[in-house]
């Protein structure tokens, strides 16, 4: 496995096999077996696999939020290098953004609701970085966890938009065995917050319940997500949402499919969840 810093390293490393197929899957860091599993299925589908370690500033609108981001590089790597990854890049921030840097990539409608209205600035920071990785990789696919939806559905947007040579292939979201999505963040929880913060996923299990047994006006299983979260004492609503899966618009009624998510402070720390419902 190499690891490189500069980006002319990783172009260089990258065209020694010209005919070869590419997958990268870009992290901030901090792994779990969500990102493994794509990693896995990166080295499934790819002949090399690639994968980005980089704490993007520019997707954060909270400094403290920024610095308290866990890290840990030197494991990261030693997981990666048993999961066979062939190319690593691990840039500063002046390597992705160097003085006088002034050019960001911006989807706009979609961006303005969810995660985009409860933290401004955040996809206009992961767009930009994300075409950055594309720009410097030049991957044939790039593997994206279904955890971030509303993500995904932003850089689907930019690759159709601009015509990156990319397929985006999402990975199921990876779960803990009481159903709490894996995420970086959860090793900021206490323990009671830990055992407090599955209630998003009984929240949206409750939800996907109720649809199964009839209920098709949003606003009732809207109510419903709020009443399960509401039990847990640490839990503050960020925002519940039931909305067109592409568009993101919100719904009155779940005629088809429908991206049932939410973000929740859990003992202030910020977690996201979702499912595609049906």
């Amino acid at each position: 496995m190499k690891v490189f810093t500069q980006i002319q390293e990783i172009r260089t490393q990258r065209w020694q096999e010209p005919l070869l197929s590419w997958g990268l899957v870009p992290t901030m860091g901090y792994l779990h077996q969500g990102h493994l599993s794509l990693v896995q299925r990166a080295r499934a589908e790819n002949d090399r696999v690639g994968v980005s370690i980089f704490v993007n500033p520019t997707q954060f609108n909270d400094a403290k939020d920024l610095e308290g981001y866990p890290r840990n590089l030197e494991r990261d790597l030693e997981l990666l290098e048993i999961e066979g990854v062939d190319l690593v890049w691990t840039p500063t921030s002046e390597i992705v953004y160097p003085p006088l840097f002034q050019t960001y990539v911006e989807v706009e409608q979609i961006t303005r609701v969810l995660e985009g209205a409860a933290r401004p600035g955040h996809f206009r920071g992961v767009t930009t970085v994300v075409s950055t990785l594309f720009n410097v990789f030049q991957p044939h696919r790039a593997y994206f966890g279904q955890k971030d939806a509303q993500q995904v559905i932003v850089i689907k947007r930019m690759v159709e938009d601009l015509n990156f040579n990319t397929e985006i292939v999402i990975g199921a979201t990876q779960r803990e065995a009481d159903g709490l999505a894996m995420s970086s963040r959860n090793v900021k929880l206490s323990p009671e917050a830990r055992q407090q913060a599955t209630c998003l996923h009984h929240a949206l299990s409750q939800a996907k319940t109720a649809y199964e047994q009839g209920e098709r006006d949003a606003h009732k299983l809207r109510r419903l997500m709020l009443d399960v979260i509401s039990q847990a004492s640490l839990a503050r609503v960020d925002y519940v949402s039931i909305a067109h899966p592409t568009t993101l618009a919100e719904l009155d009624t779940v005629a088809d499919q429908a991206l049932f998510s939410m973000a929740v402070f859990v003992d202030g720390v910020r977690l996201i969840d979702n499912m595609i419902i049906p």
